[in-house]
């Protein structure tokens, strides 16, 4: 029975109304279906302590350096007030020796936590590509050029329709002309690589020209990218038309989905401590030409109604001076990977249909396994971000099992949330099940419905929203959510420097 009612808690019923048939046993008579669908795990139903652990070792990994350093000063304040005579009247030799080396051994740790390279990392400011009006696609237009194409059966072309009514994306999205090539075309690189350069180069471009900053002072490249993995690679195509210095430290993350975006600022930031005193320039973006999908397998046709163009630049520092003219400081950032389960790892998949033409798979099992994902991301978050009165009301939740465990109230922990646009139904599940009012969906809701899923950078998308309507103020702290294949779900935190103004350039700007 425990099974029978977990599971029913993951599925959600509609009842359809397919009319009246015209032929058939039932002609004549009005038709209904239930459709049955999987949704999100309710988050109250269980929690992994697993993930509670982790959330807590790096909490105690982060203060004990904060901890030491008060201790050797009690320590020494206590020593200093002996006087010799005193010291000799109270102590033997062997306790002296063992205060000594108490003493020398707190003095040893907290140098060496000190003496590491420690330093905050800074987004110093970055900067969304917007493409051009003539590559605005609405929804009816969509459907047009697809039935001009002859790519796709009736079927597809009405399961995309129908995809597009419920997705919550808007009429000013884009798309690269090439996808919607009439007779029997196949996306090539060429497709791939004049679309990557055009976001890339644009985005980048733009940050380069906020920020001033000297392509020579650019130590590190990293660029992410799912499905588009070229030779020359991407990052290769960057420092070729930027000219970036011979010693740039170069990377290109491919294959890892719309939470690359999340695992480049990680990798962004530990490189800046091997390299500290330097620049690091993270670009994510994704190639919708190149995972574009020409065929009729219904499962494969729902990325081509959510992915559309775009791409984000992102300049990071980890130089103290640099705190006085960056937006953000990065606070915390937590990777959950669920790719050991095998329903996650397939969950979604690039593969080819019968006829040889590849796209994206996606399961219907991705609601569900996305659910768990997020769900022990933000339990090893929790104790990174959440006031204390909040984590004393999940463990005494905890300590009674007659009763559910407490989901804390991010809400407290957060002034905005930027969660990766992918589509109206999964915000929706999100939004449900951490009890988020609507002023915390609206960067996403509005990024969805005015450039559509941008993969890995919409989240910044989202902040340029927030930015350019003057939401961020001092101290505020942003959680940016990703999730992608694998399964994986990453979030980031980040702390504003200062009230941000309207930046002179934005996405979200029409001129």
């Amino acid at each position: 029975m425990a099974m029978a009612s977990h599971n029913q808690e993951l599925l959600s019923t509609e009842i359809l109304n397919r009319g009246i048939p015209d032929s058939g046993p039932y002609a004549g008579s009005l038709s209904f279906s239930v459709r049955v669908r999987r949704g999100l795990p309710d988050f109250l139903s269980s929690v992994d302590l697993k993930y509670v652990k982790l959330g807590y070792g790096y909490l105690i990994n982060h203060g004990f350096y904060f901890i030491t350093a008060p201790l050797f000063l009690i320590l020494a304040a206590q020593i200093g007030m002996l006087t010799s005579d005193v010291f000799y009247l109270k102590c033997d030799l062997i306790n002296a020796f063992s205060m000594i080396g108490l003493l020398s051994l707190v003095f040893y740790i907290h140098l060496d936590l000190n003496l590491k390279p420690r330093r905050s990392t800074y987004l110093v400011d970055f900067a969304c590509f917007r493409p051009p009006d003539e590559l605005k696609t609405s929804k009816e237009k969509f459907i047009g050029l697809a039935r001009k194409s002859g790519h796709f059966d009736n079927a597809a072309i009405e399961f995309q329709q129908r995809a597009l009514k419920n997705s919550g994306i808007g009429d000013e999205t884009y798309l690269p002309k090439a996808i919607f090539h009439p007779g029997d075309h196949r996306k090539t690189l060429k497709d791939g690589r004049e679309e990557a350069a055009m976001v890339m180069f644009g985005a980048v471009k733009e940050l380069l020209a906020a920020t001033k900053i000297k392509i020579k002072d650019i130590r590190i490249l990293i660029v992410n990218c799912g499905t588009l993995n070229t030779t020359p690679s991407l990052s290769a195509m960057l420092v070729n038309h930027f000219k970036l210095k011979h010693h740039v430290q170069s990377f290109n993350l491919g294959g890892m989905g719309c939470a690359a975006g999340v695992i480049a600022i990680d990798l962004a930031r530990d490189l800046l401590s091997v390299y500290p005193g330097s620049y690091a320039l993270v670009v994510s973006m994704e190639a919708v030409s190149y995972s574009w999908y020409c065929g009729n397998n219904i499962d494969m046709l729902l990325p081509n109604c959510f992915f559309r163009m775009g791409a984000a630049a992102m300049l990071l520092s980890n130089r103290f001076l640099d705190r006085w003219h960056s937006k953000y400081e990065l606070k915390q950032l937590v990777r959950t990977n669920k790719a050991m389960d095998n329903r996650s790892f397939k969950s979604i998949h690039l593969k080819e249909d019968g006829e040889g033409k590849q796209g994206l798979s996606v399961s219907k099992d991705l609601i569900e396994v996305g659910g768990h994902a997020l769900k022990d991301n933000i339990t090893t978050l929790g104790p990174l971000v959440l006031p204390f009165s909040e984590q004393l009301h999940f463990f005494t939740a905890l300590l009674f099992r007659n009763s559910k465990p407490y989901i804390p109230n991010y809400k407290l922990a957060f002034e905005h949330v930027c969660i990766l646009a992918a589509s109206k139904q999964v915000l929706d599940e999100i939004q449900k099940n951490l009890e988020l009012a609507e002023e915390y969906m609206e960067a996403s809701r509005r990024t969805l419905e005015r450039f559509g899923n941008t993969s890995s950078s919409s989240i910044w998308y989202e902040l340029a929203y927030l930015e350019a309507n003057l939401r961020v103020k001092r101290g505020d702290r942003i959680w940016q959510i990703a999730f992608g294949s694998g399964f994986k779900c990453n979030s980031v935190v980040w702390k504003a420097l200062r009230n941000v103004g309207i930046p002179k350039h934005s996405p979200w700007f029409e001129n």
